[in-house]
């Protein structure tokens, strides 16, 4: 199976054996094609080149894509505010057309999910959520062993529930989301909110204030810095409220936390539990874990997209 997982970022896609072996790999920027046709023509030409060299097209049975606001019913991608493509694009027919191998598509967190509950930390979890914190904040909401996605294929767009009533402008164009804080890119505009409003002294202030990423407040926390550790302080416990509330919704054993932000470790897992202890509902105090994810970032979205290749019907004579 062929697995690709469409970041905002960067697209990452890889050949993967039925042991879940992932046997090559490449990557594109994804915001470097003006057209969805041109970027499908790099991918595809890049999956081509994987399969070439790795025996060849006859071996692949399908391919599975994980993408943001990726519509498992149709295979397109719907009004993604971290693409630069707007409206419906038809990506799962656009790779069939150019790779002419079966394709699937689904949301990229539901992708990451899948790869967590096959291979990582949800191994034998028949009921999780997966916060994937990159870019953007997604999630995969699983329940008695199925993904959820609803009447439309949307279902689970927990990056998008309001936290802070008349807060940041999101990129999907509402205040106030869950993203628009806890992706990286929120926790960079937090970064330049409190260097603003603050006086004193930080290593952050030795950059520039609108090339500050989350890997310099990451850089600075570990070093030391009051006001980058606030910075992870105000982010965890915005997360830890929201992920309380999701507790109670579906009862998960556990919430894994995916992506680059996950990577900060105590700096970001330590206030993330202590929003959700002191904001949980009695009855499910002490039963839902905090955990990590246990695979690689790329590995987990294109295991679990690669995942989705198994799924394509074969068709009827």
């Amino acid at each position: 199976m062929v697995g690709v997982d469409v970041g905002g970022t960067n697209t990452v896609f890889g050949i993967v054996d039925a042991r879940g072996n992932i046997i090559a790999t490449d990557k594109v920027k994804t915001a470097a094609y003006e057209t969805a046709e041109e970027y499908a023509d790099a991918v595809c030409a890049g999956i081509q080149k994987l399969i070439d060299a790795n025996g060849g097209s006859e071996k692949v049975k399908g391919v599975g894509i994980g993408a943001p606001n990726g519509n498992y019913y149709n295979g397109t991608i719907e009004f993604a505010p971290n693409l630069r493509w707007k409206g419906v694009i038809p990506l799962a027919a656009l790779f069939e057309e150019r790779l002419h191998i079966p394709s699937v598509l689904t949301n990229d967190a539901n992708a990451a999910a899948i790869g967590e509950m096959t291979y990582g930390a949800a191994r034998g979890m028949k009921n999780f959520i997966m916060i994937t914190l990159g870019t953007g904040v997604g999630s995969g909401i699983v329940i008695n062993g199925q993904l959820v996605y609803g009447c439309d294929g949307f279902a689970g767009e927990l990056g998008h529930v309001i936290v802070r009533e008349n807060g940041r402008v999101c990129g999907c164009g509402r205040h106030g989301c869950l993203e628009a804080y806890c992706s990286a890119t929120g926790v960079a505009r937090t970064a330049r909110e409190f260097l603003t409003s603050r006086a004193e002294p930080s290593l952050l202030r030795n950059i520039p204030s609108e090339e500050i990423t989350s890997k310099d407040v990451y850089d600075a926390a570990i070093q030391g810095d009051k006001i980058a550790c606030e910075i992870f302080d105000y982010t965890g416990t915005i997360l830890g409220e929201a992920l309380a509330n999701f507790i109670a919704f579906s009862s998960p054993e556990a919430i894994i936390l995916f992506g680059g932000l996950a990577h900060a470790g105590d700096l970001i897992f330590k206030p993330v539990q202590k929003a959700i202890d002191a904001n949980i509902l009695n009855i499910f105090k002490g039963k839902a874990k905090l955990l990590p994810s246990e695979l690689k970032d790329s590995d987990a979205a294109v295991l679990g997209a690669s995942a989705l290749g198994w799924e394509i019907k074969e068709p009827v004579e």
